[in-house]
């Protein structure tokens, strides 16, 4: 039975490390951290405009590369990446590395609260 137990937490534990990392991350500093780093390629509000980088309303459930009007490079169109918290923490974490050829030019965010922080805020913000 203990074993069966511990299958199932490592289970629980692999299976919603992404929503472990929203849920523990604080949205008023991912705030702060947005708008030190992304905000000025970045805009959040629905309907908003793209900038240097596309806009990231309804970012979360979306396929990478799909934002209409947003000259996207090609690496990140054949990414077949859907976002979510995973996959935005580990983009944004290191950019050309998950997506080699993209035209992203950050370099990351390397600190693992930050990115909690991040994405945290970036959930709730493009909702």
């Amino acid at each position: 039975m203990r074993a069966l137990a511990g299958v199932a937490i490592a289970l629980v534990i692999g299976l919603s490390g992404s929503v472990v990392l929203a849920q523990s991350g604080d949205a008023a500093r991912g705030q702060r951290l947005f708008n030190q780093q992304c905000r000025a390629c970045h805009t959040l509000d629905k309907g908003g405009a793209s900038t240097t980088g596309p806009n990231l309303h309804g970012v979360f459930g979306r396929k990478a590369g799909t934002v209409q009007g947003f000259a996207f490079s090609e690496a990140m169109i054949n990414s077949q990446i859907v976002w979510n918290d995973k996959t935005m923490a580990d983009y944004c974490a290191d950019p050309r590395n998950m997506v080699p050829g993209t035209s992203m030019v950050f370099n990351g965010v390397k600190n693992t609260e930050q990115l909690a922080d991040l994405v945290a805020y970036l959930k709730q913000a493009t909702q």
